[in-house]
């Protein structure tokens, strides 16, 4: 249970730091747009993310296991962009939540959404998980 709230957490913070560096993509708040309620519609986002993610993006990434053979991995760019893409129309129909401007800010927006929560899982994951376990 931890793990997923600390996933769920670097996906937020992510997120969050995705929407500052890339002008495509944005998260609309629900409510007034106070601190509470943007908080806590990053944290749906991520949840709704790290769902798509899991369950679509797994069907998606066995599918087309011969695409990423063929093209040494770099499909996984367009998959990425489309699972991001997945995440604002679910969040869209709820009504708020995750914005792209296009595919191609998707697919920027997920090159740049891995690459900052990889760093951040970098950097919590010696305070989450300590090397000497001992049970």
């Amino acid at each position: 249970m931890t793990r997923f709230i600390v996933r769920l957490l670097i996906n937020a913070l992510a997120l969050w730091l995705t929407t500052l560096l890339v002008a495509g993509v944005s998260v609309d708040a629900f409510g007034d747009g106070g601190t509470t309620e943007t908080v806590l519609t990053y944290l749906l986002v991520a949840f709704i993310f790290g769902v798509v993610n899991g369950v679509v993006g797994t069907a998606i990434r066995v599918v087309a296991f011969p695409l990423y053979v063929l093209t040494l991995g770099l499909v996984s760019f367009i998959v990425n962009g489309l699972l991001l893409g997945i995440v604002a129309w679910v969040s869209g129909l709820i009504g708020f939540g995750l914005a792209i401007e296009g595919f191609w800010w998707g697919v920027l927006g997920a090159l740049v959404l891995a690459v900052v929560a990889w760093l951040i899982g970098i950097v919590v994951r010696p305070i989450v998980e300590p090397r000497d376990r001992r049970r």
